[in-house]
């Protein structure tokens, strides 16, 4: 909308307060008003989700609360408190600290931005303007090191393989004992071959249609698999779903999955129906089915209880970069926005170390002599 002359948008602060108008405790009205301007400009402005500008929003309370002090009035020095507070008081990991800084950043930006108006009617009404308290000596950076559990890690080839070899015996038992389930056990070893051979995690493979495969010039021979479609990515907080596109270079997943959608997946109620898994019903396969039958195959095999279906994503970034890929290929065939996101999945092998060492010390050599 316009005021006079100037444009502004939602979260101006002569949207949210009123001209003129004496407030009874003004510093509690320009808090709640500037929380209500900052909401509606993310909802807005920027779409967010409502969970997320509820979960910033108290986030920012919480700050105020262990400051003691309004957001016009906040220091770089409130922030090192806090995060000092944080890390030695409350054990909260880094991750979370940065989460916490981000929407304490954004916060300031938003108060701080000419735009909307509130260091004017800060300066008009308490004689001072908020200002920006995170900087980058003073918050965390997004970091090369692991910041997630501990116990999960990449599958080794030899528990993927062993892994696989199990899931496929199981349809060969339920079809030579004629039991039900020899359906399910055919798809779902399918299943995890394609999280393995793409480098999915368990809600996008669970969301794929049979629409989502297209031809690649470059790979004629692997069909109209050549590349897969990922509608339901997982996009940045707040936001909807990222798109992307995964090149196929597992051929023997390629050959699985083929043979699924030929010869099982019409067996289903499958007329009419999008989904690329579905269930005996006709339904579409679930994220926490496909979690619980890798648990039950997992626990049969007496395999470590922290690994999971996204064991086999890490496994997944792991190979591609032992077996020479590009590290940058590889973080955008996963989909992460940064290279140390990437990083943190890989776990390489002490053979493909060996390798390396045995290659670096081959050329050290040979430029000596």
């Amino acid at each position: 909308m316009k005021v006079g002359k100037v444009e502004v948008g939602p979260g101006s602060a002569r949207l949210e307060l009123v001209d003129g108008v004496a407030l009874l405790h003004p510093e509690d009205a320009v808090l709640d008003a500037m929380l209500l301007g900052w909401a509606r400009q993310q909802r807005g402005g920027r779409r967010l989700e409502p969970g997320t500008v509820e979960d910033r929003e108290r986030t920012v309370r919480r700050f105020m609360k262990f400051t003691s002090e309004y957001p016009w009035r906040w220091t770089a020095g409130h922030m090192d408190e806090w995060t000092t507070y944080l890390i030695a008081e409350l054990g909260r990991a880094n991750s979370t600290i940065r989460n916490y800084q981000g929407s304490i950043r954004m916060f300031c930006d938003y108060i701080t931005s000419p735009y909307y108006e509130w260091p004017e009617q800060c300066e008009t009404r308490f004689g001072t303007h908020p200002v920006q308290i995170c900087h980058e000596w003073n918050t965390a950076a997004h970091l090369l090191d692991y910041e997630g559990d501990a116990e999960r890690r990449p599958m080794t080839r030899e528990e993927i393989q062993t892994f696989l070899d199990y899931a496929d015996d199981r349809v060969e038992f339920a079809v030579r004992r004629r039991r039900k389930g020899a359906q399910a056990a055919y798809r779902d070893a399918t299943v995890f071959k394609v999280i393995y051979g793409w480098g999915l995690r368990c809600t996008e493979t669970s969301k794929l249609d049979i629409t989502d495969f297209y031809r690649n010039p470059k790979a004629p021979e692997l069909g109209r698999f050549g590349s897969m479609s990922v509608r339901w990515g997982k996009g940045s907080k707040g936001s909807g779903p990222k798109r992307r596109t995964v090149l196929s270079v597992m051929p023997w997943a390629v050959e699985a999955l083929e043979d699924y959608m030929v010869n099982l997946r019409p067996r289903y109620q499958a007329s009419g129906r999008p989904a690329l898994w579905l269930t005996e019903r006709g339904g579409r396969l679930q994220a926490r089915e496909i979690e619980d039958r890798f648990a039950t195959y997992r626990d049969a095999l007496k395999m470590d209880e922290s690994l999971t279906p996204h064991c086999l994503r890490h496994s997944y970034v792991t190979h591609l970069i032992e077996d020479g890929a590009d590290p940058q290929f590889v973080q955008q065939q996963v989909g992460h926005d940064y290279a140390s996101t990437t990083a943190i999945y890989t776990g390489v092998s002490g053979d493909f170390m060996n390798t390396m060492m045995r290659k670096v010390l081959d050329r050290s050599m040979t430029a000596e002599g």
